[in-house]
């Protein structure tokens, strides 16, 4: 069987998809090991091509503007995915993020491909009324027309387009995210060190609440506080000179994008996201498995990750203050609170995000149609 995976990014695919490409080459195969599938991953050129290789798939470069809405950019999009549709004669098509779901969506309809497309996020075009969202329902209605499953993160996601009729709820399955390889992230106790080291690993982007992080982390450098923020992630928006004064400033530690985020984490004592929208937070996944008390956004994608006040704190989505006092708390409680917070949250992302356990129900929620 051929199945093409479509995506707009070759590093988040494969750190959080990996176990779930691996799966698929062998399954349906009844020896060990064996690649009984061929699997085509296209997605703009990165700098894992290598890796994704190495485990037995075929890269396919895909020329993609992930955030930008112009149509004749969109329509050559579009005309690139026919195209490789096309050479390869896919079985099946996977595809993730809004602009290979859409048009991915359409093109496995019209060459009757059975496809299943991820929600791994809404986007700012569904946080509020408008055009924009109009136009973007309707794309979706259009793509996912004859979906045989699309997989949501969170329920919310899910009752969003369910409600906008874009698809019936037999054909939506929930998954908890895309789970969290427990042996790779396992539980590290919190440093000894003094200096609290929050840490944020993100795009650096208005929508993960950087404007609000940084507010909240201003604040308490003026109260004086021991602590520092530790942030990975490439730029997505111009913050190279906000970056920059708060360096120079000796509160933030700019470490940019890392694909092997363990020794960070391991380094930090609690992770932030107060994030505006989320599919659901991989990052909070890992740090919560290592050990690592959650200060996350009261929005779905992030509080499923958090037992509030028990492993983390929930804040209001974007207020800096409110962000500010959970983070001060967290200073203020004792060491032993801290390490309780710790171990809490790793019991939780243990009992309910076990990557085995995700890529099982998608594997069996895919081939339930016999594909």
């Amino acid at each position: 069987m051929k199945i093409l995976i479509l995506a707009n990014s070759m590093g988040g695919l494969f750190r959080f998809r990996k176990e779930l490409i691996e799966r698929l080459l062998v399954y349906g195969s009844s020896v060990e090991n064996e690649h009984k599938n061929q699997i085509f991953v296209a997605v703009p050129e990165g700098e894992i091509i290598n890796e994704i290789e190495n485990i037995g798939c075929t890269y396919v470069k895909m020329q993609m503007d992930r955030r930008g809405i112009n149509p004749f950019m969109d329509f050559k999009l579009l005309l690139r995915i026919n195209k490789i549709i096309g050479q390869i004669k896919p079985d099946m098509i996977i595809t993730y993020t809004i602009k290979p779901n859409i048009y991915g969506g359409i093109l496995a309809r019209l060459n009757k491909i059975p496809y299943a497309a991820n929600i791994t996020g809404l986007g700012t075009a569904f946080e509020k009324e408008g055009l924009l969202k109009l136009f973007i329902t309707r794309l979706y209605k259009i793509a996912l027309k004859s979906v045989q499953v699309i997989f949501f993160e969170n329920e919310e996601n899910r009752k969003a387009f369910v409600k906008l009729n874009i698809v019936p709820y037999s054909k939506t399955y929930k998954l908890n995210g895309a789970g969290v390889n427990l042996e790779e992230f396992p539980l590290e106790e919190l440093p000894g060190e003094k200096t609290i080291h929050f840490i944020f690993v993100g795009r650096l982007m208005k929508e993960k609440g950087i404007d609000e992080l940084f507010g909240a982390m201003e604040h308490l450098h003026a109260d004086g506080e021991e602590c520092v923020l530790d942030v990975l992630g490439g730029f997505e928006e111009d913050y190279q000179s906000t970056i920059k004064k708060y360096q120079q400033a000796g509160w933030l530690h700019y470490y940019g994008y890392q694909y092997n985020v363990q020794d960070y984490i391991k380094r930090a004592h609690c992770a932030v996201l107060p994030s505006w929208h989320e599919g659901m937070s991989n990052t909070l996944l890992e740090a919560g498995a290592m050990g690592r008390p959650l200060i996350v956004s009261d929005i779905p994608g992030c509080r499923e990750a958090v037992v509030d006040k028990k492993s983390g704190y929930l804040v209001k989505v974007h207020s800096r203050d409110d962000l500010y006092d959970k983070m001060k708390n967290f200073l203020e409680i004792s060491d032993e609170r801290r390490k309780e917070m710790g171990r809490y949250s790793n019991k939780h992302i243990r009992e309910n995000f076990n990557k085995r356990d995700v890529v099982e129900n998608t594997v069996k929620q895919l081939f339930k149609e016999n594909f």
